[in-house]
Formats: C-alpha cells, sequence, structure tokens
C-alpha cells in the first residue's frame, strides 16, 4: 500500500508541474499573440481585440457546419438544401424513397414546377422503359445507341480521386449510362468498369494535345480506338465559370497524371479560356466535321447558352454549310453548374439558369428544323426526379448530373472541393482521405442512384398518363408565375409556330457522311 501512495504521489506532482509548466506556456503564448495583434495593422479587429478577435476565423469556419446540421431547415440550403441531398442518399443506398405525413415543400413561390395528374394512369405494368435514342446515325461509321436518361457528367482525373474515378466507371456501367472524362483526359480508371465514355476535348487538349498544346490528330485517333469511347464532346464553357478554364495546380500533377494529360511532371494543368483556334461558329463547325470525321463517332459541343442571337447565327450556318457539319449532339450547361473552383462573380452573375437556356435551344432548334438531327443533353443541378422531369417536359433527349453521383459516392456538401481537404475523399489526393471511400461499396450507390431517379421519373411519367418518360411534353406540367397561380410549360415557353428561315442549302445534306 505504501508503495502504491508513493507512485500515487509521484504521479500527482508531475501532474501537477506539467499543468504549470503548460499554464506558463500558454501565458507566454498569449502574450506573444497579443503584442502581435496589437502591433500588426492589417486586421482591424485583431489590432481592437487581441487575442479574442482571432476566434472571428474559428467560428466562422465553425458556421459552415453549424448551419449545415443544425440551423438550416430542410429546404433552405444552398446549392443543395437537406432534402435534396437526403433524397440522393436514400436513392443510393437503395432505401424506402417515401417520406409520411404531407410534403414539407412550399408549393405557391413563383417557379415550383408541378406535374398534371392523368384521371386514368396507364397500369404499373403497363409502364415501359425509355426507347433508344442514336446520335450520329448517317453521319459517322459507328453511332452511339443508348437507353439512358440520366448520364455521369464530366469530372476530371485529377479534380476527383482515382477511387473516386474508379467507384464512378463501375456505377456507371451497372446503371447502363455514360461516364464523361471531363477536360483531363481518358484514364485507366474510366476504363476499368467497362462502361460507356463520352471523352470532352477541353481547351487544354488534354489527352489529345500536342507539345505545343495543339490538338493531334493521331492521339485523338488513337482515344477512338478504344470501344468504350462512344461519342466525343468538345467544351466551349462549362456553367459554374464560363469564359475561364480550369487550373489544376503543379503540386497536383503527378507522373500518372502527366501522362494522361500530355504534360510535364509538375507543370500546371492550365485550360485557356476558350480553343486558341475556335474564334467564330463556323470555325465550331468545323472543329466538330474534322474531330468526327478523324473519329468516326459522333461529336457534339458542350456550352454555356445565354444568347438566342448566336443560336440563330449557329444554326442558320449548319442549314447553309449542310448537316454533314451539324453537332451530333449538344449538352447545355447553366448557371446552375457545379465546379471544384471559381471566382464567385461568375459562379454567381454569369450566365442563364436551365429553366430560361434548355427551353431557348430546344426552341431554336425547332425553329430551324434540326431537332431531329440534334439531340440535346442538359446539364445543371438537376439531381432530383422533379428536375429530370422537368426537363424532359420542356424537351432534352439525356441529361448529365455531376454532383447526383457525387453524393452518391459519400460527398456532404463540406464546400472544401478546392482545398484538397475533401473529408469524404472524392476531391482530394490525400491518400488517408482517400481510404474512406471504398469503391466496391460506392459503386454500388452510385448504380443505384441512376436506376431509382429513373424509376422515379418513370412514376412521374405513369402518374401523367405516359407510358415512357420521353413522351413528357410540356403539357404536362405547370410552373407558378409572379401571380401565384400556375401556367403549364406550354403557354410560358410557346413552341415555334413560325415559318423557319429560308434554306439557303438543301436541308438533308446531300454530302453527309454514309447517307
Amino acid at each position: 500500500m505504501n508503495v502504491l501512495a508513493d507512485i500515487a504521489k509521484i504521479f500527482i506532482t508531475y501532474t501537477v508541474i506539467l499543468f504549470v509548466f503548460l499554464f506558463i506556456v500558454l501565458c507566454c503564448y498569449i502574450v506573444v499573440l497579443y503584442v502581435i495583434d496589437r502591433t500588426q495593422k492589417e486586421h482591424t479587429v485583431r489590432r481592437n481585440y487581441p487575442v479574442i478577435g482571432r476566434f472571428r476565423y474559428f467560428f466562422e469556419h465553425l458556421g459552415e457546419f453549424f448551419r449545415q446540421y443544425f440551423f438550416a431547415m430542410d429546404r433552405e440550403e444552398m446549392p443543395f438544401n437537406r432534402a435534396q441531398r437526403s433524397w440522393v442518399y436514400r436513392a443510393a443506398k437503395n432505401l424506402d424513397q417515401t417520406v409520411a405525413f404531407g410534403s414539407t415543400r412550399d408549393l405557391r413561390p413563383e417557379g415550383t414546377v408541378m406535374f398534371i395528374n392523368s384521371p386514368f394512369p396507364p397500369l404499373t405494368d403497363e409502364s415501359l422503359p425509355p426507347k433508344p435514342i442514336r446520335l450520329g446515325d448517317g453521319y459517322c461509321g459507328k453511332p452511339y445507341e443508348t437507353s439512358a436518361i440520366v448520364n455521369i457528367s464530366g469530372m476530371s482525373f485529377g479534380a476527383i480521386s482515382k477511387p473516386a474515378v474508379r467507384a464512378l466507371s463501375h456505377g456507371a456501367k451497372a446503371a447502363g449510362c455514360w461516364v464523361n472524362t471531363g477536360e483531363g483526359g481518358l484514364s485507366r480508371y474510366h476504363l476499368e468498369g467497362g462502361c460507356d465514355i463520352v471523352f470532352q476535348i477541353g481547351t487544354g487538349k488534354f489527352g489529345v494535345r500536342d507539345r505545343h498544346g495543339n490538338l493531334s490528330e493521331e492521339k485523338l485517333a488513337g482515344i477512338a480506338q478504344h470501344e468504350a469511347v462512344k461519342m466525343f464532346e468538345i467544351k466551349l464553357s462549362q456553367g459554374a465559370k464560363p469564359g475561364k478554364g480550369g487550373m489544376l495546380p503543379g503540386a497536383k500533377v503527378t507522373a500518372e497524371i502527366a501522362e494522361i494529360r500530355g504534360l510535364e511532371i509538375g507543370q500546371d494543368a492550365i485550360s485557356p479560356n476558350r480553343h486558341h483556334e475556335l474564334a467564330t461558329s463556323e470555325d465550331l463547325l468545323e472543329m466538330i466535321y474534322r474531330v468526327r470525321q478523324i473519329t468516326d463517332k459522333p461529336t457534339g459541343f458542350k456550352a454555356v447558352i445565354s444568347s438566342s442571337a448566336w443560336l440563330d447565327e449557329l444554326f442558320g450556318l449548319i442549314r447553309a454549310k449542310g448537316l454533314e457539319y451539324a453537332p451530333d449532339f449538344i449538352t447545355v450547361d447553366s448557371a446552375d453548374g457545379g465546379t471544384g473552383a471559381a471566382p464567385m462573380s461568375l459562379m454567381d452573375d454569369v450566365g442563364l439558369t436551365i429553366k430560361e437556356s434548355l427551353p431557348m435551344l430546344v426552341d431554336k432548334l425547332d425553329e430551324y428544323q434540326l431537332r431531329d438531327r440534334i439531340k440535346v443533353n442538359a446539364s445543371g443541378k438537376l439531381i432530383n426526379p422533379t428536375e429530370v422531369a422537368w426537363a424532359l417536359c420542356v424537351g432534352t433527349d439525356f441529361v448529365s448530373t455531376a454532383r447526383g453521383p457525387m453524393f452518391a459516392l459519400g460527398c456532404i456538401q463540406a464546400l472544401q472541393c478546392n482545398k484538397n481537404t475533401c473529408p469524404t475523399g472524392i476531391t482530394t489526393h490525400d491518400r488517408e482521405l482517400q481510404k474512406g471511400l471504398v469503391v466496391e461499396n460506392k459503386q454500388k450507390r452510385v448504380a443505384h442512384y441512376i436506376k431509382n431517379l429513373e424509376k422515379e421519373i418513370r412514376i412521374i411519367a405513369n402518374s401523367c398518363g405516359l407510358k415512357r418518360p420521353r413522351d413528357f411534353t410540356r403539357e404536362h406540367a405547370r410552373i407558378v408565375i409572379d401571380t401565384g397561380r400556375s401556367v403549364t410549360l406550354a403557354q410560358l415557353y410557346p413552341s415555334f409556330q413560325g415559318h423557319p428561315p429560308k434554306l439557303t442549302a438543301p436541308l438533308e445534306g446531300e454530302s453527309a457522311v454514309n447517307s
């Protein structure tokens, strides 16, 4: 007992000494901070309230998380509220997606979308899957056919991690949809799952560039040799940062990423704000034709569309040059789009939302009688069944989403995509953080999310009296306007009723490839 008592006394003595020592160190540290804050001239709060003023930054940081989990209501957060994210999480886990008691959504605000139910909907066993759509048929040797409505939008390897790309590839294969590579090039991780792939040609030409940064026809043809690569997309602009290219710092350009992108190890991967060889609409059509000729596969472009005048110019030029110069598809991105990092001025204030740009594009295609030739792919915050069904009503053929699959991978909207500190391992190259993203588990969640999203779109279609989801028209949805009442989308966005512009060349494109 005496021995134990002696040990206890020694332990207490040293604990007190350690406590006193740490207290003295803390006091000295506070004194140093006080002197620094009092004498510095950059921060007013710290100068007037030394030491205490530093807690401001700590609380600002914690505020993001407290708002998300404790203070924000289910439908208040931006860019995606808790209700939107929760639906994706349940769908990704293949859990019950029903809710109880009544809707928490306020159906009165302007812009609210509501679908018009049929008194006699088709029976559940009469519901039919989407019809397949062919792209590039008659204009290239290897047209692409797919039944998928929802697909995975562009996320570059480098911007997202290796396990994230692998999970998306396997998940897309299981769901039967395509994955867009983003502008970072084609990696073996994209190919690993065996899914259909859309190769994006960004302004930096990563993966298909020569040493001068120009488009390499040899490398482009090499990419096209992969059977999994079904289409090519020329990226003009991105919704969250129209008019600005992406940048991957040299510190993140590893040997593997450098090889994929055609760069030197440690070299900044900087995308110009536009393709240097594209200065006019005619240049764009010539590049589409050139890429299609080299790859023999469907080729389209992605752009933020904010001007009907530009569409008049572009589509008028297609009619003049011939349908062989037309894009096989157009991906319309919008101000609703996301990105890893962008200037706030571009993210908040440039570009139109998808609710304006999509109807504008579809109507102009109808006006110029190009709707059958050019397919439409809508992108920008379309992660839930309501938004996708709305886009189908307006006239899109496909929807592409990046942030929906990111939520399925486990994204918690921590808003740290640009800091290499993503806590879920999706947008970080920190190997320790990547360990949390288990590919075998997350690939199933991606597939469940895509399948359940399309399942609920079909449920909405059936409720509206339709057997197939692509049978939606603008008569099947209403939208609340400023008077508080609702009108159909057909009233809000009336389809083109006039006469098409006079043809300057045969519309049927007699010189079309393989026609």
